[in-house]
């Protein structure tokens, strides 16, 4: 009879769904009452204890959801690697102010310049900010899309590209992209033009954008994309060689 009380309140915070509760307030009543605390300040800790949790498991699922191939933050980004790179462009991106102004990210350099990983490190700021954020390449992007297309559900998932408030589109311009594939990437990004923010990785120049399709396309696309824009310069040496050859000069021999 005696552990009636608590199987009912812990089926009742159960069925609340407050996972926080159940596994602290037994801890938490006995701490309090050392140190003399009355209920209501039991509850008040207890409270924020669950929000706090809560708000980290919320932060886990974005970053599930957003895909992202590796979990990178600007904190372990080298700058000193890519000098040309503007250091304080990045980290005034990080609070993520540029997508609620709608402005997109562009990060133009050679490859192994760490592109990828300051999108990485952007989009993780944005999920910790409770933004929802998907990565995936051009290529695959376009895939997806023809793929939809041909199966006729092209406008569900233009719908769901369009509700993301950050879509990272790692990689444009590595692939060449068909006629059919650059119109229906041009759609999506038109789709969001003035509307939402993007991130987009490139290895090449804007005037070398051949892999667009049409000029005529190559320049409605690049017009979108640039005209609220951040754009990072990233040339310089490879940086994931670098970082290669920095973990070797440190391993022990």
């Amino acid at each position: 009879m005696t552990d009636t009380p608590k199987i009912l309140l812990a089926d009742h915070l159960k069925t609340l769904k407050l996972p926080t509760f159940l596994r602290e307030y037994e801890k938490l009543g006995r701490q309090c009452a050392t140190e003399g605390l009355d209920h209501v300040q039991f509850l008040a800790r207890l409270v924020e204890l669950e929000l706090i949790d809560r708000e980290r498991r919320m932060v886990e699922r974005r970053i599930k959801a957003a895909k992202f191939p590796a979990t990178k933050s600007l904190d372990s980004f080298d700058f000193k690697a890519i000098p040309k790179l503007n250091k304080m462009q990045v980290l005034e991106l990080a609070p993520s102010e540029w997508i609620d102004r709608r402005e997109n990210v562009i990060a133009l350099g050679p490859s192994g310049t760490g592109k990828t990983h300051v999108a990485l490190g952007l989009g993780l700021a944005a999920c910790q900010k409770g933004l929802s954020v998907s990565f995936i390449t051009a290529a695959a992007l376009v895939s997806e899309l023809m793929e939809a297309r041909d199966e006729r559900r092209l406008l569900r998932l233009q719908k769901q590209l369009t509700a993301v408030k950050l879509p990272i589109i790692d990689e444009l311009g590595f692939v060449p992209l068909s006629k059919t594939g650059a119109e229906l990437l041009f759609e999506v990004i038109s789709q969001r033009y003035e509307r939402g923010s993007t991130r987009i990785t490139s290895n090449l120049p804007f005037d070398e954008c051949e892999t667009f399709g049409t000029e005529r396309l190559t320049g409605a696309l690049l017009d979108r994309l640039t005209h609220h824009v951040n754009i990072l310069e990233m040339n310089g040496d490879s940086y994931q060689l670098g970082q290669s050859r920095a973990r070797k000069a440190v391993a022990p021999t």
